[in-house]
C-alpha cells in the first residue's frame, strides 16, 4: 500500500519535515456496544471512515489537510452497565484534545477541525474554554448530523444508535465485522426504545443522561435491519460533497483579523 501523504499514521518524517499543512482534521470515536450486531469500534470505524474520505477528497482539490488518528475512546458515563464500553470522563476528553491542539499549535496549525462521530462526546464546551486563550481556530463537525435535512431521503429511520443509519455505514466501511445469521440476517433485535415516566422529558423539554441499559434491550436505538451498504456509501458521497468542499475553503482562507468572517 503506497502511503497517503495527507493521513498521518501513514506519511513520514521525510515527508512531513518539508510540508506544510493548513489544517489539521482530529476524528473522535468512543468504544462501546451497538446493538448485538455491530462492533465496539463502531463510532471510531465511522470517524476514520468519513475523515479519510473527505480528506483525501479535499487533498485531491488542493487543499492542505492532515488527518490524525482517530481518538477510540469517548465519554460512556451512561453505557457503563454494558460490559466494556470505556469510558473517558468529559474533563478527561477536553484535557486530551487540549493537549492535542496546542501540540498542534506548535506545529504551526492553526486551522482545527474536531470530526465527532459519538454523541456521548460534548466538545462544544471545549471550544469555548479555548476561545481566547489559544491562536487555534477551532471548528467542531458531528458528522452524523451534517445530513439531517437529505436523511429522511436515503434511510427509512436513521435511528439513534446502532440503528439503521450506522449499520448502514459499517455495512459500508467494515462489512466483515457485522454479525450476521446463517440466513443473512442481522444479529440484531429492534433497537426499540423505553419511554421515560416523565413526559417533559419524552418530548424534549427537559434532558437526562439517559441510562443506556434502561432505555434500550441490547444498547441499540433504532431499527437497524433496513441498513444496507448502498445506502452508507451514498451517506458518505453527500458527506464528502459538503465537507471536503468546506475543507478547501478553510485551507485556502487567509488567518486576518476577521477569520472566519
Amino acid at each position: 500500500m503506497t502511503a497517503r501523504t495527507w493521513k498521518l499514521a501513514e506519511t513520514n518524517y521525510g515527508h512531513t519535515k518539508d510540508a506544510r499543512f493548513e489544517v489539521a482534521v482530529l476524528p473522535l470515536g468512543a468504544t462501546e456496544p451497538h446493538n448485538l450486531h455491530l462492533p465496539y469500534g463502531t463510532d471510531s470505524y465511522e470517524a476514520d471512515f468519513v475523515g479519510d474520505a473527505i480528506c483525501q477528497a479535499a487533498h485531491d482539490r488542493g487543499a492542505r489537510v492532515v488527518l490524525l488518528p482517530t481518538l477510540p475512546y469517548g465519554t460512556e458515563t451512561n453505557q457503563m452497565a454494558f460490559p466494556l464500553a470505556m469510558n473517558v470522563n468529559p474533563s478527561t476528553l477536553a484535557a486530551v484534545v487540549t493537549d492535542l491542539v496546542e501540540s498542534l499549535v506548535r506545529h504551526g496549525i492553526h486551522k482545527i477541525v474536531l470530526l465527532n462521530g459519538h454523541g456521548g462526546n460534548e466538545l462544544k464546551p471545549v471550544l469555548r474554554e479555548l476561545y481566547g486563550k489559544t491562536p487555534a481556530h477551532l471548528f467542531l463537525c458531528n458528522w452524523y448530523r451534517v445530513l439531517a435535512d437529505v436523511e429522511r431521503e436515503i434511510f427509512d429511520d436513521p435511528g439513534d444508535h446502532g440503528g439503521e443509519m450506522e449499520t448502514s455505514m459499517i455495512l459500508a466501511c467494515q462489512p466483515e465485522l457485522v454479525a450476521r445469521r446463517a440466513d443473512g440476517s442481522l444479529v440484531a433485535d429492534e433497537g426499540a426504545l423505553a419511554a421515560s415516566r416523565f413526559e417533559a422529558v419524552n418530548r424534549g423539554w427537559v434532558n437526562i443522561t439517559r441510562p443506556w441499559h434502561l432505555l434500550t434491550t441490547n444498547s441499540g436505538a433504532g431499527n437497524p435491519h433496513p441498513g444496507s451498504a448502498e445506502k452508507g456509501r451514498k451517506m458518505v458521497a453527500l458527506l464528502v460533497e459538503r465537507l471536503a468542499a468546506f475543507l478547501v475553503e478553510l485551507s485556502n482562507a487567509p488567518l486576518d483579523e476577521r477569520f472566519p468572517y
